[in-house]
């Protein structure tokens, strides 16, 4: 289960660089780790960390969300120094609402990352 962050939603003080569109998914070269999502018609990409609640371990808490500010030919690319495999991330996507083209966007949910070599906790499926 997860618990939504208690702060506003302003972008997060992390130390972020651009990164690399390639590989796709989420890959530790032994410094940070390097995001990259492809996304054709997004407007918007963030990325999602969570961490163990501190009263429950159980539980996760979505401690920040980062906006992913750099785009290669639909993917958009985020690195973080010093970050280590096991971090537990998600996206948020936004864009276009039109179902009759295939277009649901919504950024108020949270989306698995297709690249995802593992993924960890139950799982909540909701319209």
């Amino acid at each position: 289960m997860t618990t939504p962050c208690n702060f506003n939603w302003e972008e997060s003080k992390l130390v972020t660089y651009p990164g690399n569109p390639h590989p796709l998914g989420a890959y530790y070269d032994g410094h940070g780790i390097n995001f990259a999502l492809y996304s054709e018609f997004a407007t918007a990409v963030y990325l999602c960390l969570f961490r163990p609640h501190h009263d429950n371990k159980d539980e996760l808490v979505e401690y920040t969300k980062i906006k992913m500010k750099e785009q290669t030919h639909q993917i958009w690319h985020i690195y973080l120094p010093d970050f280590e495999p096991g971090q537990i991330y998600a996206y948020r996507v936004d864009g276009p609402f039109d179902p009759h083209n295939g277009h649901r966007f919504n950024v108020n949910k949270l989306l698995i990352d297709p690249y995802a070599r593992a993924i960890t906790g139950t799982l909540e499926w909701h319209d």
